[in-house]
Protein backbone atom coordinates (compact mmCIF):
# COMPACT_ATOMS: atom_id res chain seq x y z
CA UNK A 1 0.00 0.00 0.00
CA UNK A 2 1.23 3.96 -0.52
CA UNK A 3 2.62 5.92 2.51
CA UNK A 4 1.18 9.01 1.57
CA UNK A 5 2.74 11.94 3.38
CA UNK A 6 -0.36 13.78 4.19
CA UNK A 7 -3.81 14.41 3.27
CA UNK A 8 -2.44 17.06 0.63
CA UNK A 9 -0.66 14.44 -1.51
CA UNK A 10 -3.55 11.66 -1.60
CA UNK A 11 -5.93 14.97 -2.38
CA UNK A 12 -3.42 15.12 -5.46
CA UNK A 13 -3.94 11.56 -6.35
CA UNK A 14 -7.66 12.14 -6.14
CA UNK A 15 -7.65 14.89 -8.57
CA UNK A 16 -5.32 13.07 -11.04
CA UNK A 17 -7.74 10.30 -11.14
CA UNK A 18 -10.68 12.53 -11.76
CA UNK A 19 -11.97 11.32 -7.81
CA UNK A 20 -11.77 15.40 -6.69
CA UNK A 21 -14.68 17.81 -7.17
CA UNK A 22 -13.04 21.39 -6.46
CA UNK A 23 -15.77 24.05 -5.53
CA UNK A 24 -15.06 27.22 -6.53
CA UNK A 25 -18.04 29.55 -5.54
CA UNK A 26 -18.01 30.78 -1.82
CA UNK A 27 -20.34 28.99 0.22
CA UNK A 28 -22.04 29.10 3.87
CA UNK A 29 -21.01 26.78 6.39
CA UNK A 30 -24.59 26.17 7.12
CA UNK A 31 -26.41 24.61 4.97
CA UNK A 32 -24.18 24.30 2.17
CA UNK A 33 -21.97 21.74 3.75
CA UNK A 34 -24.51 19.39 4.94
CA UNK A 35 -26.50 19.27 2.07
CA UNK A 36 -23.62 18.98 0.10
CA UNK A 37 -22.56 15.69 2.19
CA UNK A 38 -26.19 14.78 1.76
CA UNK A 39 -25.68 14.92 -1.80
CA UNK A 40 -23.17 13.09 -2.06
CA UNK A 41 -24.65 10.01 -1.07
CA UNK A 42 -27.08 10.26 -3.67
CA UNK A 43 -24.50 10.24 -6.40
CA UNK A 44 -23.37 6.25 -6.03
CA UNK A 45 -20.45 4.66 -4.63
CA UNK A 46 -17.68 6.18 -6.78
CA UNK A 47 -18.60 9.52 -5.61
CA UNK A 48 -15.69 11.92 -5.83
CA UNK A 49 -13.84 14.16 -2.65
CA UNK A 50 -15.24 17.24 -2.82
CA UNK A 51 -13.19 20.36 -1.33
CA UNK A 52 -14.16 23.97 -0.85
CA UNK A 53 -12.07 26.68 -1.39
CA UNK A 54 -13.73 29.74 -0.67
CA UNK A 55 -15.73 29.62 2.76
CA UNK A 56 -17.75 32.86 4.01
CA UNK A 57 -15.82 34.14 7.33
CA UNK A 58 -12.45 31.82 6.58
CA UNK A 59 -10.17 33.13 4.46
CA UNK A 60 -7.79 31.51 4.92
CA UNK A 61 -8.87 27.38 5.34
CA UNK A 62 -10.53 25.18 2.99
CA UNK A 63 -12.57 22.20 3.52
CA UNK A 64 -12.67 19.11 2.31
CA UNK A 65 -15.60 16.07 2.42
CA UNK A 66 -15.83 12.48 1.28
CA UNK A 67 -12.49 11.56 1.57
CA UNK A 68 -12.53 7.90 1.79
CA UNK A 69 -16.48 8.39 0.47
CA UNK A 70 -16.35 6.00 -2.17
CA UNK A 71 -15.16 2.29 -3.41
CA UNK A 72 -13.22 4.22 -6.15
CA UNK A 73 -11.68 6.59 -3.23
CA UNK A 74 -11.24 3.55 -0.67
CA UNK A 75 -9.36 1.53 -3.60
CA UNK A 76 -6.91 4.39 -4.21
CA UNK A 77 -6.33 4.82 -0.47
CA UNK A 78 -5.19 1.04 -0.38
CA UNK A 79 -2.79 1.49 -3.27
CA UNK A 80 -5.57 -0.40 -5.88
CA UNK A 81 -6.69 0.44 -9.21
CA UNK A 82 -10.23 2.51 -8.72
CA UNK A 83 -11.87 -0.38 -10.17
CA UNK A 84 -10.81 -2.60 -7.50
CA UNK A 85 -14.16 -4.56 -6.17
CA UNK A 86 -14.99 -4.56 -2.28
CA UNK A 87 -14.05 -8.33 -2.36
CA UNK A 88 -10.96 -6.98 -3.77
CA UNK A 89 -10.36 -4.28 -1.58
CA UNK A 90 -11.27 -6.74 1.51
CA UNK A 91 -8.09 -9.39 0.26
CA UNK A 92 -5.71 -6.59 0.16
CA UNK A 93 -6.49 -4.97 3.55
CA UNK A 94 -6.51 -8.46 5.29
CA UNK A 95 -3.56 -9.22 3.92
CA UNK A 96 -1.87 -5.69 5.39
CA UNK A 97 -3.42 -6.74 8.12
CA UNK A 98 -2.16 -9.97 9.29
CA UNK A 99 1.77 -8.43 8.86
CA UNK A 100 1.21 -6.40 12.12
CA UNK A 101 3.49 -5.17 13.93
CA UNK A 102 4.91 -2.72 11.24
CA UNK A 103 7.40 0.24 12.41
CA UNK A 104 7.08 3.38 13.64
CA UNK A 105 9.62 6.23 13.06
CA UNK A 106 9.52 9.32 14.71
CA UNK A 107 11.03 12.90 13.14
CA UNK A 108 11.47 15.94 15.20
CA UNK A 109 9.44 18.34 12.95
CA UNK A 110 6.48 18.26 11.10
CA UNK A 111 4.14 20.98 8.88
CA UNK A 112 1.55 21.20 11.80
CA UNK A 113 3.82 23.36 13.81
CA UNK A 114 4.13 26.00 11.19
CA UNK A 115 1.56 28.09 13.66
CA UNK A 116 1.21 27.72 17.19
CA UNK A 117 -1.42 28.77 19.32
CA UNK A 118 -1.73 28.88 23.41
CA UNK A 119 -3.20 32.12 24.25
CA UNK A 120 -6.87 32.68 23.97
CA UNK A 121 -8.09 29.86 22.12
CA UNK A 122 -10.83 30.03 20.36
CA UNK A 123 -11.90 26.88 18.15
CA UNK A 124 -14.22 28.77 16.30
CA UNK A 125 -11.70 31.32 14.82
CA UNK A 126 -9.66 28.63 14.40
CA UNK A 127 -11.19 25.92 12.14
CA UNK A 128 -14.41 26.54 9.99
CA UNK A 129 -17.27 24.04 12.23
CA UNK A 130 -20.03 23.96 11.08
CA UNK A 131 -23.31 21.24 12.19
CA UNK A 132 -24.52 19.11 9.52
CA UNK A 133 -27.56 18.31 10.48
CA UNK A 134 -30.02 20.42 11.50
CA UNK A 135 -31.05 18.81 14.58
CA UNK A 136 -26.98 18.60 15.80
CA UNK A 137 -27.10 19.36 19.94
CA UNK A 138 -23.74 21.49 18.23
CA UNK A 139 -20.51 21.89 16.21
CA UNK A 140 -18.41 18.67 16.09
CA UNK A 141 -15.47 17.54 14.73
CA UNK A 142 -16.39 13.72 13.81
CA UNK A 143 -13.15 12.95 12.20
CA UNK A 144 -9.80 12.87 14.34
CA UNK A 145 -7.78 10.92 15.24
CA UNK A 146 -7.06 11.12 19.04
CA UNK A 147 -4.00 10.00 20.53
CA UNK A 148 -3.73 8.92 24.37
CA UNK A 149 -1.48 6.42 26.27
CA UNK A 150 -2.21 4.06 29.13
CA UNK A 151 -0.92 6.40 32.48
CA UNK A 152 -0.70 2.59 34.41
CA UNK A 153 2.63 2.10 31.59
CA UNK A 154 3.20 5.67 30.06
CA UNK A 155 6.35 4.47 27.49
CA UNK A 156 4.84 1.26 26.42
CA UNK A 157 4.36 2.56 23.01
CA UNK A 158 1.69 -0.62 22.28
CA UNK A 159 -0.47 1.05 24.75
CA UNK A 160 -0.34 3.85 22.62
CA UNK A 161 -4.06 4.52 21.44
CA UNK A 162 -5.18 6.04 18.58
CA UNK A 163 -8.67 6.53 18.11
CA UNK A 164 -11.59 8.11 15.81
CA UNK A 165 -14.16 9.44 18.31
CA UNK A 166 -16.76 12.00 17.79
CA UNK A 167 -15.85 15.22 19.91
CA UNK A 168 -18.31 18.09 20.26
CA UNK A 169 -17.36 21.67 21.01
CA UNK A 170 -19.45 22.90 23.65
CA UNK A 171 -17.22 26.03 23.97
CA UNK A 172 -13.88 28.08 22.88
CA UNK A 173 -11.53 25.31 23.84
CA UNK A 174 -13.73 22.78 25.61
CA UNK A 175 -14.60 19.34 24.19
CA UNK A 176 -17.26 16.41 24.67
CA UNK A 177 -15.80 13.02 24.39
CA UNK A 178 -18.11 10.40 23.14
CA UNK A 179 -16.53 7.19 24.93
CA UNK A 180 -18.25 3.31 25.60
CA UNK A 181 -16.29 0.92 27.90
CA UNK A 182 -15.49 -0.85 24.36
CA UNK A 183 -12.97 2.19 23.21
CA UNK A 184 -9.47 2.08 24.47
CA UNK A 185 -9.52 5.59 25.67
CA UNK A 186 -12.15 4.65 28.27
CA UNK A 187 -9.70 2.16 29.74
CA UNK A 188 -7.15 4.50 29.67
CA UNK A 189 -9.07 7.29 31.46
CA UNK A 190 -10.42 4.88 34.15
CA UNK A 191 -6.68 4.50 34.91
CA UNK A 192 -6.39 8.45 35.10
CA UNK A 193 -9.02 8.62 36.70
CA UNK A 194 -8.20 5.78 39.89
CA UNK A 195 -4.84 8.14 40.36
CA UNK A 196 -7.15 11.50 40.11
CA UNK A 197 -5.58 13.00 37.85
CA UNK A 198 -6.47 14.34 33.72
CA UNK A 199 -5.35 11.97 30.78
CA UNK A 200 -3.13 14.11 28.11
CA UNK A 201 -4.75 13.77 24.66
CA UNK A 202 -3.28 15.12 21.23
CA UNK A 203 -6.33 15.36 18.48
CA UNK A 204 -4.99 15.16 14.91
CA UNK A 205 -7.30 16.69 12.22
CA UNK A 206 -6.78 16.11 8.31
CA UNK A 207 -4.78 13.24 7.80
CA UNK A 208 -3.37 11.32 5.35
CA UNK A 209 -6.16 8.63 4.80
CA UNK A 210 -4.75 5.57 5.98
CA UNK A 211 -4.19 6.18 9.67
CA UNK A 212 -7.69 7.53 9.74
CA UNK A 213 -8.75 3.89 8.36
CA UNK A 214 -6.60 2.52 11.30
CA UNK A 215 -7.78 4.92 13.77
CA UNK A 216 -11.64 3.37 13.16
CA UNK A 217 -9.97 0.01 13.36
CA UNK A 218 -11.21 -2.53 15.86
CA UNK A 219 -8.12 -3.46 17.42
CA UNK A 220 -6.87 -5.45 20.78
CA UNK A 221 -5.60 -2.69 23.59
CA UNK A 222 -2.03 -4.04 23.33
CA UNK A 223 -2.30 -3.41 18.97
CA UNK A 224 -0.60 0.47 18.30
CA UNK A 225 -2.34 1.88 15.22
CA UNK A 226 0.84 3.14 13.82
CA UNK A 227 2.43 -0.23 13.92
CA UNK A 228 -0.93 -1.40 12.41
CA UNK A 229 -0.57 1.77 9.45
CA UNK A 230 3.48 0.79 9.28
CA UNK A 231 2.17 -3.14 8.27
CA UNK A 232 -0.39 -2.06 5.78
CA UNK A 233 1.74 0.42 4.14
CA UNK A 234 5.33 -2.17 4.20
CA UNK A 235 7.57 1.30 5.38
CA UNK A 236 7.77 2.89 9.32
CA UNK A 237 4.71 5.39 10.07
CA UNK A 238 6.37 8.83 10.71
CA UNK A 239 4.81 10.48 13.72
CA UNK A 240 6.15 13.75 15.53
CA UNK A 241 5.91 14.11 19.30
CA UNK A 242 4.18 16.66 21.54
CA UNK A 243 5.59 18.27 24.20
CA UNK A 244 4.36 15.65 26.26
CA UNK A 245 5.17 12.52 24.53
CA UNK A 246 1.90 12.12 22.84
CA UNK A 247 2.92 10.58 18.93
CA UNK A 248 1.07 12.73 16.32
CA UNK A 249 0.69 11.74 12.35
CA UNK A 250 3.16 13.71 10.83
CA UNK A 251 1.15 14.85 7.87
CA UNK A 252 -1.94 16.08 10.30
CA UNK A 253 -2.89 20.17 9.21
CA UNK A 254 -4.75 20.38 12.40
CA UNK A 255 -3.06 18.99 16.29
CA UNK A 256 -4.79 20.20 19.08
CA UNK A 257 -3.09 19.30 22.60
CA UNK A 258 -5.44 19.10 26.02
CA UNK A 259 -6.47 17.11 28.85
CA UNK A 260 -9.88 14.95 29.80
CA UNK A 261 -10.51 16.18 32.76
CA UNK A 262 -10.48 13.56 35.74
CA UNK A 263 -14.32 12.92 36.78
CA UNK A 264 -16.22 15.68 34.89
CA UNK A 265 -18.97 14.87 32.73
CA UNK A 266 -21.59 16.97 31.04
CA UNK A 267 -24.27 16.25 28.65
CA UNK A 268 -23.18 15.30 24.81
CA UNK A 269 -25.37 15.41 22.01
CA UNK A 270 -27.56 14.57 19.92
CA UNK A 271 -26.45 14.60 17.27
CA UNK A 272 -26.85 12.55 13.67
CA UNK A 273 -25.31 8.99 13.54
CA UNK A 274 -24.40 6.11 11.73
CA UNK A 275 -27.47 4.36 12.00
CA UNK A 276 -29.46 7.52 10.08
CA UNK A 277 -31.05 8.52 13.37
CA UNK A 278 -30.02 11.47 15.94
CA UNK A 279 -28.34 10.08 18.73
CA UNK A 280 -29.87 10.81 22.49
CA UNK A 281 -27.74 12.98 25.15
CA UNK A 282 -25.38 11.24 27.46
CA UNK A 283 -23.03 12.70 30.30
CA UNK A 284 -19.59 11.85 28.80
CA UNK A 285 -16.15 12.85 29.56
CA UNK A 286 -14.91 16.66 28.68
CA UNK A 287 -11.84 17.90 27.44
CA UNK A 288 -10.02 20.84 27.71
CA UNK A 289 -7.75 22.02 25.13
CA UNK A 290 -4.53 23.92 26.30
CA UNK A 291 -2.89 24.75 22.58
CA UNK A 292 -3.31 24.39 18.81
CA UNK A 293 -0.60 23.83 16.47
CA UNK A 294 -2.00 23.88 12.54
CA UNK A 295 -0.24 24.05 8.93
CA UNK A 296 -0.61 27.41 6.96
CA UNK A 297 -4.06 27.42 5.18
CA UNK A 298 -4.97 24.75 6.68
CA UNK A 299 -7.46 22.09 5.42
CA UNK A 300 -10.25 20.47 7.25
CA UNK A 301 -11.68 17.31 6.77
CA UNK A 302 -15.00 16.18 8.09
CA UNK A 303 -17.78 13.64 7.13
CA UNK A 304 -21.15 14.23 7.12
CA UNK A 305 -22.83 11.43 8.62
CA UNK A 306 -26.61 10.21 8.10
CA UNK A 307 -28.95 7.60 6.80
CA UNK A 308 -26.31 5.33 5.17
CA UNK A 309 -24.52 5.26 2.91
CA UNK A 310 -22.30 7.77 3.89
CA UNK A 311 -18.98 8.12 3.83
CA UNK A 312 -18.91 6.60 7.77
CA UNK A 313 -19.49 3.09 5.75
CA UNK A 314 -17.29 3.26 3.57
CA UNK A 315 -14.65 4.73 5.98
CA UNK A 316 -15.51 1.67 8.37
CA UNK A 317 -15.98 -1.05 5.77
CA UNK A 318 -12.93 -2.90 5.46
CA UNK A 319 -11.75 -1.74 8.92
CA UNK A 320 -14.30 -3.62 10.63
CA UNK A 321 -14.64 -6.56 8.17
CA UNK A 322 -10.83 -7.72 8.52
CA UNK A 323 -10.48 -7.62 12.23
CA UNK A 324 -13.51 -10.06 12.79
CA UNK A 325 -12.30 -12.04 10.07
CA UNK A 326 -8.70 -12.49 11.81
CA UNK A 327 -10.29 -12.97 15.31
CA UNK A 328 -12.71 -15.72 13.78
CA UNK A 329 -9.84 -17.56 11.46
CA UNK A 330 -7.54 -17.85 14.07
CA UNK A 331 -9.96 -19.82 16.04
CA UNK A 332 -11.82 -21.08 12.75
CA UNK A 333 -9.88 -21.81 10.09
CA UNK A 334 -12.54 -23.21 7.58
CA UNK A 335 -13.89 -19.21 7.52
CA UNK A 336 -12.98 -17.94 3.90
CA UNK A 337 -14.34 -14.14 4.12
CA UNK A 338 -15.83 -11.42 6.39
CA UNK A 339 -18.70 -8.83 5.23
CA UNK A 340 -19.25 -6.25 8.00
CA UNK A 341 -19.99 -2.99 5.43
CA UNK A 342 -23.40 -2.72 6.99
CA UNK A 343 -24.56 0.38 9.01
CA UNK A 344 -20.85 -0.12 11.17
CA UNK A 345 -21.15 -3.82 11.29
CA UNK A 346 -24.65 -4.48 12.63
CA UNK A 347 -25.29 -6.72 10.02
CA UNK A 348 -22.38 -9.09 9.01
CA UNK A 349 -22.09 -12.10 6.48
CA UNK A 350 -19.56 -15.03 7.54
CA UNK A 351 -19.15 -17.42 4.48
CA UNK A 352 -17.43 -20.83 6.07
CA UNK A 353 -16.70 -24.37 4.58
CA UNK A 354 -18.99 -26.27 6.74
CA UNK A 355 -17.17 -29.29 8.93
CA UNK A 356 -20.71 -30.88 10.65
CA UNK A 357 -24.17 -29.51 11.72
CA UNK A 358 -24.52 -26.77 13.80
CA UNK A 359 -21.22 -25.41 12.82
CA UNK A 360 -22.41 -22.18 11.28
CA UNK A 361 -24.24 -21.49 14.90
CA UNK A 362 -20.83 -22.20 16.32
CA UNK A 363 -19.10 -19.31 14.37
CA UNK A 364 -22.12 -17.07 14.68
CA UNK A 365 -21.65 -17.15 18.59
CA UNK A 366 -17.72 -17.14 18.57
CA UNK A 367 -18.47 -13.60 16.12
CA UNK A 368 -20.74 -12.48 18.66
CA UNK A 369 -17.55 -12.01 21.17
CA UNK A 370 -14.91 -10.59 19.42
CA UNK A 371 -14.14 -6.99 20.04
CA UNK A 372 -16.43 -5.75 17.44
CA UNK A 373 -19.14 -8.25 17.99
CA UNK A 374 -19.43 -7.23 21.40
CA UNK A 375 -20.69 -3.77 20.81
CA UNK A 376 -22.18 -3.90 17.75
CA UNK A 377 -22.84 -6.77 15.30
CA UNK A 378 -26.58 -7.79 16.06
CA UNK A 379 -27.53 -9.61 13.13
CA UNK A 380 -24.93 -12.43 11.61
CA UNK A 381 -25.59 -14.55 8.37
CA UNK A 382 -23.22 -17.16 8.12
CA UNK A 383 -23.16 -18.85 4.44
CA UNK A 384 -21.37 -21.65 2.77
CA UNK A 385 -17.91 -20.82 1.04
CA UNK A 386 -19.25 -20.80 -2.42
CA UNK A 387 -21.37 -17.92 -1.19
CA UNK A 388 -19.65 -14.51 -2.53
CA UNK A 389 -20.58 -12.24 0.90
CA UNK A 390 -19.89 -8.96 -0.93
CA UNK A 391 -22.77 -10.22 -3.45
CA UNK A 392 -25.91 -9.32 -1.78
CA UNK A 393 -27.90 -11.40 -4.72
CA UNK A 394 -25.46 -14.70 -4.13
CA UNK A 395 -26.38 -13.51 -0.38
CA UNK A 396 -30.63 -13.71 -0.48
CA UNK A 397 -30.03 -16.78 -2.97
CA UNK A 398 -28.61 -18.60 0.66
CA UNK A 399 -31.16 -17.12 2.00
CA UNK A 400 -34.37 -17.87 -0.02
CA UNK A 401 -33.15 -21.73 -0.03
CA UNK A 402 -31.17 -22.74 3.26
CA UNK A 403 -33.28 -20.81 5.46
CA UNK A 404 -35.72 -22.70 7.30
CA UNK A 405 -36.97 -20.43 10.31
CA UNK A 406 -38.17 -23.35 12.69
CA UNK A 407 -34.52 -24.15 13.29
CA UNK A 408 -31.84 -21.99 11.44
CA UNK A 409 -32.51 -19.09 13.27
CA UNK A 410 -30.81 -18.73 16.79
CA UNK A 411 -32.01 -15.65 19.13
CA UNK A 412 -29.68 -14.92 21.79
CA UNK A 413 -31.15 -12.59 24.60
CA UNK A 414 -29.99 -9.38 26.42
CA UNK A 415 -26.30 -8.91 24.90
CA UNK A 416 -24.67 -5.11 24.96
CA UNK A 417 -24.80 -3.45 21.85
CA UNK A 418 -23.66 0.09 20.94
CA UNK A 419 -25.93 2.96 22.58
CA UNK A 420 -26.79 4.49 19.32
CA UNK A 421 -28.21 1.45 18.32
CA UNK A 422 -31.94 2.69 17.87
CA UNK A 423 -33.11 -0.96 18.38
CA UNK A 424 -31.34 -1.10 22.01
CA UNK A 425 -34.11 -1.73 24.46
CA UNK A 426 -32.86 -0.16 27.02
CA UNK A 427 -30.46 1.56 25.33
CA UNK A 428 -27.14 -0.35 25.33
CA UNK A 429 -29.37 -4.01 25.32
CA UNK A 430 -30.32 -6.23 22.60
CA UNK A 431 -30.90 -9.76 21.35
CA UNK A 432 -28.91 -10.75 18.79
CA UNK A 433 -29.94 -13.13 15.61
CA UNK A 434 -27.68 -15.67 14.24
CA UNK A 435 -29.15 -17.46 10.78
CA UNK A 436 -27.59 -20.45 9.32
CA UNK A 437 -27.75 -20.12 5.88
CA UNK A 438 -25.71 -23.08 4.87
CA UNK A 439 -26.10 -26.50 3.47
CA UNK A 440 -26.99 -29.32 6.08
CA UNK A 441 -24.33 -30.93 7.23
CA UNK A 442 -24.55 -34.50 8.93
CA UNK A 443 -25.96 -35.00 11.27
CA UNK A 444 -27.83 -32.36 10.45
CA UNK A 445 -30.31 -34.04 7.58
CA UNK A 446 -33.01 -31.26 7.73
CA UNK A 447 -34.05 -30.31 4.39
CA UNK A 448 -33.92 -32.01 0.81
CA UNK A 449 -30.83 -30.61 -0.76
CA UNK A 450 -30.22 -32.75 -3.83
CA UNK A 451 -27.03 -32.11 -6.12
CA UNK A 452 -26.34 -28.74 -6.23
CA UNK A 453 -26.16 -27.56 -9.98
CA UNK A 454 -22.74 -27.07 -11.46
CA UNK A 455 -20.95 -24.56 -13.54
CA UNK A 456 -20.13 -25.39 -17.41
CA UNK A 457 -16.57 -25.83 -17.24
CA UNK A 458 -15.44 -23.14 -19.86
CA UNK A 459 -17.38 -20.52 -17.20
CA UNK A 460 -13.93 -18.66 -16.26
CA UNK A 461 -12.88 -18.32 -19.66
CA UNK A 462 -15.67 -16.29 -21.30
CA UNK A 463 -15.99 -14.34 -18.54
CA UNK A 464 -12.29 -13.15 -18.77
CA UNK A 465 -13.03 -13.06 -22.81
CA UNK A 466 -16.29 -11.13 -22.37
CA UNK A 467 -15.20 -8.31 -19.83
CA UNK A 468 -12.22 -8.10 -22.12
CA UNK A 469 -14.76 -7.42 -25.13
CA UNK A 470 -17.28 -5.21 -22.91
CA UNK A 471 -14.00 -2.99 -21.80
CA UNK A 472 -12.88 -2.46 -24.99
CA UNK A 473 -16.39 -1.72 -26.06
CA UNK A 474 -17.13 1.28 -23.36
CA UNK A 475 -13.52 2.53 -24.11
Amino acid sequence: MPAFTDLREFLTLLEEQHQLLRVTEQVALEPDLGAAGSALTRVGENSPAVRFDDIAGYEHSSVVMNVHGSWANHALALGLPKEATPKEQFEAFVKGYLKYPGELQRVDTAPWQEVVVDKDINLFDLMPLCRLNRGDGGFFLDKPCVISRDPDDWDNDDLENVGVYRLQVKDRNRLGLQSVPQHDIAIQLAHAEARGQDLPIAIALGNEPLITLMGATPMLYDQLEYKMAGAMQGEPYRVTQTDRGLDVPWGSEYVLEGRILARQREVEGPFGEFPGYYSGCHLYPVIEIDRVLHRKDPIYDTVYVGRPWTELDYLQAMTTSAPIYAQLKNDFPEVQAVNALYTHGLVVVVSTKTRYGGFAKAIGMRLLTTTHGLGYASIVIVVDEDVDPFDLNQVMWAMSVKVNPDGDITIVPNLSVNLLSPAGQPPGISHKMIIDATTPKPPDVRGDYGEELDTPLTTDVWHTKLTAMIKEMRG
